[in-house]
């Protein structure tokens, strides 16, 4: 099965715009894969001091992603964005779900977008 790898900018853009991830990516017949390393880098802007928005939508994420199925992994970095080009390079098959511009451009594997307001589209 073919897989997706989450970014944290991408699961609060989908939990914002009340995408259902957890039905529309399995949906495709796509496995869903959420490193540890986002889902910390969730926790952190819950409880930062960046806007209301982002608290909430951090928020809304991290209660999503208790509430629903998906593969747990490791990135080999603790940086997120470097840990998931590393990934990119090492999986030229998985599919990477980013709203990221500059990471958009450094990887070559597939993309999930949100095209619209409620459509996932891979590219």
């Amino acid at each position: 099965m073919k897989q997706v790898l989450l970014d944290t900018n991408f699961i609060m853009s989908c939990a914002r715009q009340k995408i259902d991830i957890f039905h529309e990516i399995p949906f495709m017949g796509l496995e869903i894969l959420i490193p540890k390393q986002v889902i910390d880098e969730l926790k952190k802007l819950s409880k930062s001091k960046e806007s209301a928005y982002v608290r909430e939508d951090a928020d809304l994420a991290l209660k999503l992603i208790n509430r629903n199925k998906f593969v747990l992994m490791k990135l080999r970095r603790n940086d997120v964005d470097r840990g998931i080009i590393e990934f990119a390079e090492a999986n030229p098959g998985a599919i990477i779900a980013t709203l990221d511009k500059e990471m958009k451009e450094r990887i070559k594997n597939q993309k999930m977008i949100i095209r619209g307001t409620k459509t996932l589209e891979i590219r």
